[in-house]
């Protein structure tokens, strides 16, 4: 099992940028895909962001393409999501993920329930 710990959240004003990072420890992180995901107050669980193992390829929400960039360290063993131009509408609870089991990731990524591990969460909240 590997666990997850996210941080960089606060709260900022609308057009700023935040970068969250998420830290892995007890397992191969370098052979994990992984994604971030966000939940805001009263909506579902969405899939924000995702990258492969290697970093070689990387998925993004039609929402956040363009203003997101997720990113990752395979030494430091941590995945980061930079945020910018960010918009009311982007705050919510931010989770990372991580897909130990692997396969088809680049047309599953979105979907949460082939992500093995998740964070606790870290709040974005963006005023306007």
């Amino acid at each position: 099992q590997v666990q997850l710990v996210e941080s960089g959240g606060g709260l900022v004003q609308a057009g700023n940028s935040l970068r969250l990072s998420c830290a892995a420890s007890g397992g191969t992180f370098s052979s994990y895909n992984m994604g971030w995901f966000r939940r805001a107050p009263g909506k579902e669980r969405e899939s924000v962001a995702a990258i492969t193992w290697s970093g070689g390829s990387t998925y993004y929400a039609d929402s956040v393409k363009g203003r997101f960039t997720i990113s990752r360290d395979n030494v430091k063993n941590t995945v980061y999501l930079q945020m910018n131009s960010l918009k009311p509408e982007d705050t919510a609870v931010y989770y990372c993920a991580a897909d130990v089991t692997g396969g088809f990731f680049r047309s599953r990524w979105s979907l949460a329930g082939i992500y093995d591990d998740w964070g606790q969460g870290t709040q974005v909240t963006v005023s306007s």
